[in-house]
């Protein structure tokens, strides 16, 4: 069973968009209240959608696909760096 909405949040509109919401949600047959609920919930729901997804320009994303498939280069300052650590957690 669907729990009863309970949190409130009000909102100012123009005369000409809460007529066009009016009769938006009478040719869905919804309440206005039902119509914002589900137009706001679908917005949100999209844009979580997109800020979860992180988007790159083809040429940069090839790139790096490249470079994740070759071997990596060796580097020594980091090899000396975590020698010192290790020596450090042993002691």
């Amino acid at each position: 069973m669907a729990r009863a909405a309970s949190e409130r949040i009000e909102i100012r509109l123009r005369p000409e968009q809460r007529r066009e919401v009016e009769q938006a949600s009478t040719l869905l047959h919804m309440t206005t209240s039902d119509f914002i609920r589900e137009a706001v919930a679908a917005r949100a729901e999209e844009v979580l959608a997109e800020g979860a997804a992180t988007l790159a320009p083809p040429d940069f994303f090839n790139g790096l696909l490249a470079a994740l498939d070759e071997p990596p280069q060796s580097n020594p300052a980091l090899a000396a760096a975590a020698r010192r650590v290790a020596e450090i957690i042993r002691r």
